[in-house]
C-alpha cells in the first residue's frame, strides 16, 4: 500500500477526477463515496449517481443525501496534518434541507466548520449535482471523541 491508501489526509496534488481516495469509513466506501479534497476547514466528497443510490422515483434517495451531508460536515472539522494523531467526531445533530432534484452524473458534497469549541464544533454542508443543481444543505453539531485502542 502507498501512503495515500494508509493516510486519508494525504490528498493527491491533482484531483481532477471525482475518485481521489478512500474515506477509510466502511459505510461510505461501500456506498462509493470518494474524497476529492480534505484540508484544514474544508472537505469535499464525490459520489457517482447510479441506480443503487436512488429511490423508487429514480431520484437520489434522501438517506444518501443525509449520509453525504453528515459525513462531509463531520470530516471538515476533523482534519489533522499527516503525522499528527487522527481526529474523530460523532454527530450530535444534523438539520437537513432537501432543495431540488435532477438528472446528472456526480454528487459533489462540501463541508466547512463554522465554529469550534474545545469538545464540540458546528459545520455546514451542501450537495450539488454536477456543480449545477443544489440538491440539499445541512447544518450540524459534532462532538470530538477519543478513539479506544
Amino acid at each position: 500500500m502507498n501512503d495515500t491508501m494508509q493516510d486519508p489526509r494525504i490528498i493527491p496534488a491533482a484531483t481532477a477526477t471525482p475518485a481521489a481516495l478512500s474515506t477509510q469509513n466502511p459505510y461510505l466506501d461501500w456506498l462509493g463515496v470518494k474524497f476529492a479534497v480534505w484540508r484544514e476547514d474544508y472537505a469535499e466528497m464525490h459520489l457517482r449517481l447510479q441506480p443503487n443510490v436512488t429511490n423508487r422515483s429514480g431520484r437520489v434517495h434522501g438517506g444518501v443525501l443525509c449520509s453525504l451531508l453528515d459525513a462531509v460536515a463531520g470530516y471538515s472539522g476533523c482534519y489533522a496534518p499527516a503525522g499528527e494523531p487522527l481526529i474523530h467526531s460523532v454527530t450530535l445533530s444534523l438539520t437537513t434541507q432537501f432543495l431540488d432534484s435532477g438528472d446528472g452524473t456526480w454528487m459533489i458534497a462540501s463541508g466547512r466548520p463554522e465554529k469550534r469549541g474545545r469538545t464540540v464544533f458546528f459545520a455546514r454542508s451542501e450537495v450539488w449535482l454536477d456543480g449545477e443543481i443544489l440538491l440539499a444543505s445541512a447544518s450540524g453539531t459534532f462532538k470530538y471523541i477519543r478513539m479506544r485502542g
